[in-house]
């Protein structure tokens, strides 16, 4: 187990991590969760991913989440007949949804969003292929959306289309993702991605569906579209994470605005003590090159920097040249910039009054941590809860959970700071458990006789939320307590 990295790497799989020995040495270099995009591929290969992914990690004893990413209501222009057009500025260009999937041609083209023409007005403006294109709507007559083009260029079947400034009124979720939502939970997914969140409402209806088929996945809420900004506090106290999803939310609000509202998303998530991901193009030149750019660099420790819990790759792994050296890229530079004193503080919640006896146990613990020689935190864990309370307060000490349910590892996979142990403490004796705890740390090479350690535990195994104690261990010298 790699101790050192407190911040999580996500790595999206696909083609280029379909190879055992490739999947084996992604396991091997420290991912925490493994990303599918069911944007992409067929349920065929998820099944297979996933099923890759578990056989990898169980043989090296590691546990990796796998997180489930639903495409959501992605607008697209449909095909053209005769393969690419080049569009030219200036010239008349129409969006007509009555065309046929390959019906396009360099005057008009169909798109797979019927209501298009409804949500949009003279003025507005159109972008395509992430933004590579802009065009600019001059009328809307008789369900056609005719405009003119200010920026041309190659247009390629089935791109993408925002409305710059936000405004679609695509529901987040569409019938493919409920279809998809059932093959996540039949895969098994740990974590579900949630495309275009507009508020809290599309967080709790995808949890609703998750639960009807009999999952207790956690649900993460992707921020890319302009409406999730001005509802971004109920979409965090809503959702168990957020991503800031940079392309779609650069396309929509204009690529220099967008880190702002990373910094803005990773200091709110981390107020209202949830979990936050930084994804899109981290580390985008490696798809091909060995080596990352300088900006590039600079991008992934700014995240670590801003108190980001993960730093996803998409491309870079999942169809990339190099998947094994741009994670170890990764996670070399998050070590470096961990050793940020910014980042070892903290002052979050010093001032907080706590509204749950775990959550108090929790803030003691990592107070006590920060202000006295310890060397590690064994949190005993049903659901996860007390280690994420802790994993929100900046520390370099090593947060230890021990669970004996192998979903709560896999949750905690994401936590920043957090290092699952498959830990039984049922099995246990109460009097026996502090000692048990500390020998599990001992055999894994984690501590080493005369450390200090705090432990953090319930009166009574298998209650979620019971933590109700905190006690100061010296490792060698662990007794056994009175029943």
């Amino acid at each position: 187990m790699d101790v050192k990295r407190r911040t999580k790497i996500i790595v999206s799989l696909g083609p280029a991590t379909d190879n055992a020995k490739v999947m084996a040495a992604l396991v091997q270099e420290g991912i925490d969760v493994a990303r599918i995009n069911m944007s992409h591929g067929s349920p065929e290969d998820h099944q297979r991913r996933a099923a890759l992914l578990r056989k990898c990690t169980q043989e090296q004893n590691r546990s990796v989440g796998l997180l489930m990413d639903l495409q959501g209501p992605k607008i697209r222009i449909q095909g053209f007949r005769q393969g690419p057009i080049q569009l030219r500025n200036g010239k008349i260009f129409t969006i007509d949804p009555a065309l046929g999937s390959q019906a396009g041609t360099d005057q008009s083209v169909g798109t797979t969003y019927q209501a298009l023409p409804e949500d949009v007005a003279q003025g507005d403006r159109l972008l395509l292929d992430d933004g590579n294109i802009t065009l600019r709507v001059e009328e809307v007559s008789q369900n056609q959306i005719i405009t003119r083009v200010i920026s041309g260029g190659e247009l390629q079947d089935f791109k993408g289309i925002n409305l710059q400034g936000g405004g679609l009124s695509a529901a987040a979720l569409t019938d493919k993702d409920h279809e998809d939502i059932r093959a996540a939970v039949d895969i098994g997914a740990d974590y579900l991605g949630v495309s275009f969140v507009r508020n809290g409402a599309d967080v709790e209806t995808a949890r609703m569906l998750l639960r009807a088929a009999g999952s207790e996945a956690h649900v993460v809420a992707k921020v890319e579209r302009r409406e999730a900004i001005d509802h971004l506090d109920e979409i965090i106290a809503t959702a168990d994470a957020v991503m800031v999803a940079r392309g779609d939310l650069g396309v929509e609000i204009g690529d220099s605005e967008v880190p702002g509202v990373q910094k803005k998303l990773i200091a709110q998530a981390q107020r209202h003590n949830s979990v936050s991901i930084t994804a899109t193009q981290m580390m985008q030149s490696m798809v091909n090159n060995s080596q990352p750019t300088r900006a590039e660099v600079s991008d992934v420790a700014n995240a670590v920097l801003d108190g980001t819990d993960a730093v996803m790759l998409s491309a870079e792994t999942a169809v990339g040249r190099h998947p094994v050296r741009v994670v170890a890229a990764m996670n070399r530079i998050c070590l470096a910039a961990e050793r940020h004193r910014s980042v070892l503080v903290s002052g979050h919640r010093i001032d907080a009054r706590f509204d749950a006896v775990d959550e108090t146990i929790a803030m003691a613990t990592m107070y006590t941590a920060n202000h006295f020689d310890v060397a590690g935190i064994v949190a005993l864990t049903e659901s996860g809860g007390t280690a994420k309370w802790m994993s929100r307060i900046s520390s370099d000490i090593p947060i230890y959970a021990g669970t004996r349910w192998p979903q709560t590892e896999r949750w905690m996979s994401l936590y920043r700071g957090v290092y699952p142990i498959a830990f039984d403490a049922s099995d246990v004796s109460p009097g026996e458990i502090n000692r048990a705890a500390i020998e599990e740390l001992r055999s894994r090479g984690l501590v080493n006789d005369g450390d200090r350690i705090i432990i953090t535990k319930g009166d009574f195994s298998g209650i979620g939320g019971g933590t109700n104690a905190m006690k100061i261990v010296e490792v060698g010298q662990v007794v056994g307590e009175a029943e």
